[in-house]
């Protein structure tokens, strides 16, 4: 039997002419708040929270391929999840494709820890 904790699962984000550049879409996968970005026809899904202070990234500034955190001002790379220095904020990237005209975003390992023993 596999272990769940390294399991990955698809969800689907809606339709991929849902999203134009520069939207964004929150949606839950196991519990977490997932954010869907669309940039200059790139889809990027990254983990909505911080690791601190519970801010959503959701309601960031975008610049370019960069979201801003509305709590501290930190820049975060939407393709990389990297801040501007190591060991700062870096939230969790996911896998995002686009299968038969919906959008599909693979969650990893790390959201399914909410809910493993």
């Amino acid at each position: 039997m596999k272990d769940q904790r390294h399991m990955s699962r698809q969800v689907c984000f809606g339709s991929a002419h849902e999203l134009s550049a520069g939207d964004r879409k929150l949606a839950f996968i196991n519990g977490w708040s997932v954010i869907l970005f669309t940039i200059e026809g790139t889809r990027h899904a990254i983990d909505n929270s911080p690791s601190h202070i519970g801010a959503s990234l959701a309601n960031g500034q975008l610049d370019g391929h960069f979201v801003r955190c509305p709590a501290h001002g930190l820049r975060i790379d939407l393709a990389t999840g990297d801040g501007p220095r190591p060991g700062c904020l870096r939230p969790t990237c996911l896998s995002v494709s686009v299968v038969d005209g919906r959008v599909m975003v693979t969650s990893r390992a790390c959201l399914h820890r909410k809910f493993s023993s």
